[in-house]
């Protein structure tokens, strides 16, 4: 009985995971191995990822988001301070008057009333601290609101932050400490950074070199891929309804981005023709559907190889049932960037424990030794490749072995599978490739080429031609 219940809930598990969007897998495999991510589009469509990847946070993982939009005069200071909500009070039961906004304050709470959060509380009238005001400094220390890091940071237009600022997202995730000029702010136990970036194309999207390679993986969002969450309040008029404070940008929701006054034109999501709504709708990859798995580019191109081992089978897929997650979610005016639950938020898709789980497994997953050298072979290739420039760091191998690792589970798998190698590769080098420069310096130079022959070679080459080019050479393992 005790085994049915354990292959109950693995099976439904899988489901949920099968549900998940690009993005939201890409999310969970961070979340999984406990590293961070780059995710990048085009950059018209950048802050519509970085809103996506805020609802998807609550949705999906029930995590604290924060946008922090970065740009080129950014201080290390007002880097820190975008990091900050408000903390989570320990063990505080929600009160009965759940209709009192005074009352949110979960872990997914944001402040109201000041636009700072760093400044002073007001005490509630006909409380007891106002009929008692305690001595000055244990009344100041009161007025000052406890904060933390957000469980996760979305760094929109990282790669525009000044190379300190850079440095300093970089000593934070190693570290999983930032220091402020009054205190120290520890991350918080499930912590996520994002750098979403633009570029034409996920191997041009990249931030500063060693932050760069301490990043896990990265992940190419194309925008005819649509925004599920963001498609889903557009379809409802949900941002119309609700009233949301402050101005309205990009898909209905409120940016806090001063210097943004277009009126949203440009964004598929601001307009409001049912055609171009359902040709939005259409175009994406989520709909919340257990079948969506085959469509999902981090499990696509492996999910055939990987249904030949134990655990999922193609009835595992069908039937759509739908995974329905329709939680109110409010932006408040006074930081836009922060989310805070309303009445009728339901449970995230995947709970701790759920994640908790899958990371277990990946730790229990076994590598044969042919797939092992499958591996090393794709990394000694990639090394040596002529349109490779630095070659390939150890750091990225460590991430290309969690990878691998993380992604069995993922299809009910506790090996891995040479397709599932291919995977990782993808998605581990994709931002860490630096194509040669210039033919003069392609290594073949030395040895008399010509430079016209070596600068055609290298004519059309990115790190993602790179990859195929390599996963086409190296033998795969029978």
């Amino acid at each position: 009985m005790e085994d049915d219940n354990k292959e109950r809930q693995q099976a439904e598990l899988l489901d949920k995971i099968h549900s998940l969007s690009d993005l939201e897998l890409a999310a969970l495999l961070s979340l999984i191995a406990r590293e961070h991510c780059l995710i990048s589009t085009e950059p018209d469509f950048v802050e519509d990822l970085s809103k996506e990847l805020c609802l998807t946070a609550v949705k999906t993982f029930g995590l604290t988001p924060v946008i922090v939009p970065c740009h080129s005069q950014m201080t290390l200071d007002e880097f820190a301070a975008a990091l900050l909500v408000p903390a989570t009070p320990p063990s505080s039961p929600l009160p009965n008057n759940s209709n009192n906004p005074q009352h949110y304050h979960s872990h997914r709470s944001v402040p109201s009333g000041s636009g700072s959060y760093f400044s002073s509380k007001q005490n509630v009238p006909g409380s007891s601290s106002s009929a008692h005001p305690p001595p000055p400094s244990q009344q100041q220390q009161q007025q000052s609101p406890a904060t933390q890091i957000a469980n996760v940071v979305l760094a929109q237009n990282l790669d525009h932050a000044p190379r300190a600022v850079q440095i300093q997202a970089l000593e934070l995730l190693r570290a999983r400490r930032l220091f402020t000029r009054t205190s120290v702010q520890i991350a918080p136990k499930q912590f996520l950074f994002v750098a979403v970036v633009g570029a034409e194309s996920g191997g041009q999207a990249r931030v500063t070199h060693h932050l760069n390679d301490f990043l896990y993986l990265a992940h190419w969002h194309d925008p005819e891929d649509g925004f599920a969450y963001l498609e889903e309040q557009a379809e409802e008029g949900w941002a119309g309804a609700r009233g949301f404070g402050g101005h309205l940008g990009k898909s209905g929701v409120t940016n806090n981005n001063d210097d943004d006054d277009d009126d949203g034109d440009d964004s598929p999501y601001a307009k409001t023709d049912d055609d171009q709504t359902s040709t939005n709708s259409g175009s994406s990859v989520v709909k919340r559907d257990v079948g969506s798995m085959a469509n999902s580019g981090l499990i696509n191109e492996s999910y055939h190889s990987a249904l030949s081992g134990p655990g999922l089978g193609p009835g595992r897929l069908g039937g759509g049932a739908g995974v329905s997650i329709s939680p109110q979610l409010t932006f408040h005016s006074n930081d836009p960037t922060a989310v805070g639950p309303t009445e009728g938020l339901e449970p995230p898709l995947l709970s701790d424990s759920e994640i908790a789980h899958l990371a277990q497994l990946s730790l229990n997953v076994c590598v044969d030794i042919d797939v092992r050298r499958y591996q090393m072979n794709i990394v000694a290739f990639l090394r040596m490749h002529r349109a490779v420039s630095g070659g390939i760091t150890p750091q990225a191998t460590k991430h290309f072995e969690q990878l691998m690792r993380s992604l069995a589970p993922l299809h009910g798998l506790d090996f891995v599978t040479p397709a599932l190698v291919g995977l990782a590769a993808k998605k581990v080098y994709l931002h860490r490739i630096e194509i040669v420069a210039s033919p003069e310096r392609e290594r073949s130079m030395q040895w008399g080429s010509e430079p016209a022959a070596v600068e055609a070679m290298l004519e059309g080459v990115g790190p993602e031609e790179v990859i195929e080019d390599v996963l086409g050479m190296v033998a795969v393992p029978q």
